[in-house]
């Protein structure tokens, strides 16, 4: 006879603050690599080594214990994969010599063995579930002091995914620090549009991650999932072309929607500046808030990254404008501010200085250093506009050799083409690839030298088995 079901009260409806709630959360894990929690893997001596195989085949965990090298080992800790089926528990070689080695290094007491690591908070519950069947458990420990968690930023997207290379590429984003994949990925693709300003040119970059998607080219294989990012550069390339009028050069295919390269390098000079200083005081922005999630207030105060770098940028962004609008008390008011930053970028400096004259004078070299890096890098966006430049006037060069060969006959037309097909296809080639570096060198040396002020260490799980290659949808 079964047991009477328990009284079951009146539903309750949700707050309207839980989905909201709810809301903020998922935005707050958007901007920080996934949440790491120290654990502690146990089971019985007996156990262990099929708990460890699950383990390796769920592949989300770091364990601690760096085993030694084993001669025929063909599996590295952290990122190794069966070299094979069969063996003892049907893993394979390789694989069999890792596990025995954290089984080894394992700490033993009382007839059970344990292994500390580290693990994604998301794959908790089914890591446990799947150890609870076979004598496994995962313990939550806190995490050590000093001791920083890896780092795994999540692919909560296919677009996420394809913009990460920009991060990776880079180093390892700190654990305590936000993730900026998303925000790089949308300003590299800007930058690179605004110096390789063609619609047409652009319409091609689009084609050809278009092909890259279809994965009709084996060599591409493995970059495939790129094609997003491929794809919004060369969107970026098209919107500008048109800003500029530029289709395979002047053509006069579409018109003039905002201005000229050629015809007005000065206001497009201007504008680069301007876009520059924008993207800047963004990254003095999150370089505070990661200054603060690193150290705390003082830290972010101080840093010359963090809030007191940003008084001086501030102030001295201030000091321009009342230059330029002739006003005297905003200019004051842009001292004062950049005063107060150098102030306390002083501070947090002396702090790492040696006593003494040599510390006074390191002090005021890093000062000296922080002012003159600010407008060398304000400065350095201008290449934005230089090379928009040079694209159009490579266009322009172009485009006049096709207009000359046209009007001398039918043969001298046939030649037209091919000077027309062979200058693009050149312009591209050289362009495109002296704009991706260029574009990719303001976004590490004027942009992620303020964001990053450490690198973090990647999240490296013990796994037993390749992934299978994710479908690019």
């Amino acid at each position: 006879m079964s047991a009477p079901e328990p009284a079951r009260g009146p539903a309750l409806e949700p707050s309207p603050e839980q989905p909201r709630e709810r809301r903020r959360e998922a935005l707050r894990d958007a901007l920080r690599p996934v949440r790491m929690q120290r654990i502690a893997l146990t089971a019985g001596l007996e156990d262990l080594r099929a708990a460890l195989i699950r383990v390796g085949e769920d592949g989300c965990v770091q364990i601690d214990a760096e085993p030694t090298e084993a001669s025929g080992s063909a599996v590295s800790a952290g990122a190794g994969h069966a070299d094979g089926v069969g063996g003892v528990g049907g893993v394979g070689g390789g694989a069999r010599d890792q596990v025995d080695q954290y089984t080894n290094a394992a700490a033993r007491h009382a007839g059970a063995a344990a292994l500390t690591g580290w693990c994604p908070v998301d794959d908790l519950p089914r890591l446990t579930a799947r150890l609870h069947g076979i004598g496994g458990a995962v313990v939550a420990l806190p995490a050590p002091p000093g001791v920083e968690p890896p780092t795994l930023l999540r692919e909560s997207s296919a677009t996420h995914r394809s913009f990460s290379v920009l991060v990776r590429s880079y180093g390892t984003v700190p654990y305590a620090d936000c993730d900026p994949t998303l925000p790089v990925g949308i300003v590299y693709m800007l930058m690179f549009g605004v110096m390789f300003g063609d619609a047409g040119h652009g319409a091609l970059v689009v084609a050809s991650a278009l092909v890259l998607r279809s994965g009709r080219i084996a060599a591409l294989a493995r970059i495939r999932h790129l094609w997003r990012f491929v794809a919004g550069a060369g969107v970026a390339a098209t919107a500008a072309g048109l800003a500029y009028g530029e289709f395979f050069g002047p053509t006069t295919v579409v018109p003039v929607l905002w201005l000229d390269p050629l015809d007005q390098p000065l206001r497009l000079t201007g504008y680069a500046i301007g876009l520059g200083v924008a993207l800047l005081a963004g990254a003095y922005a999150l370089g505070t808030v990661n200054r603060w999630r690193e150290g705390g207030p003082s830290a972010a105060l101080y840093a010359a990254s963090g809030a007191a770098g940003s008084a001086v940028f501030a102030g001295g962004a201030t000091v321009a404008l009342g230059v330029f609008t002739k006003s005297q008390s905003v200019s004051i008011a842009g001292a004062v501010c950049a005063g107060l930053g150098l102030v306390a970028a002083g501070v947090g400096l002396a702090a790492g200085a040696p006593a003494g004259v040599a510390g006074g004078f390191q002090v005021g070299i890093g000062l000296l250093d922080l002012v003159t890096r600010i407008g060398s890098n304000v400065l350095s966006f201008a290449r934005l506009a230089a090379f928009g430049l040079t694209h159009a006037a490579l266009g322009l060069v172009v485009w006049q050799g096709v207009t000359a060969l046209a009007r001398r006959g039918p043969l001298a037309l046939a030649g037209a083409v091919l000077v027309f097909a062979v200058g693009n296809a050149a312009a591209i080639a050289l362009e495109g690839l002296v704009v991706a570096v260029q574009a990719l060198r303001l976004e590490y040396y004027e942009l992620f030298s303020r964001i990053f002020a450490a690198e973090g260490r990647p999240f490296r799980p013990f796994r037993l088995s390749a992934r299978t290659p994710e479908a690019v949808p």
